[in-house]
């Protein structure tokens, strides 16, 4: 669910986070920026500034965990038994 007003902080680091792989618009409108990209950008670089990451764009908040998790989402192929190889 869509932020009403627009997060500041750890809370838009958070939530830039969680939507950071579907891109820069859905983060922004997540995190109660609309379509205003700039200001988006501004803030969460200013975020991220007060807690000490280095981030220099949206993807750099995903983390190896994240990827980690999302090649886990597939479909297991596998036979019934062990002797239906």
């Amino acid at each position: 669910m869509a932020s009403p007003t627009p997060l500041n902080g750890r809370e838009l680091v958070d939530c830039a986070r969680a939507n950071a792989q579907q891109g820069i618009e859905t983060a922004a409108y997540q995190c109660g920026y609309g379509q205003d990209l700039n200001t988006f950008a501004r803030e969460l670089r200013k975020a991220c500034e007060e807690m000490n990451l280095q981030v220099k764009e949206l993807s750099g908040l995903i983390t190896d965990q994240d990827m980690i998790l999302q090649i886990g989402t597939g479909e297991i192929v596998a036979p019934d038994t062990a002797s239906e190889l």
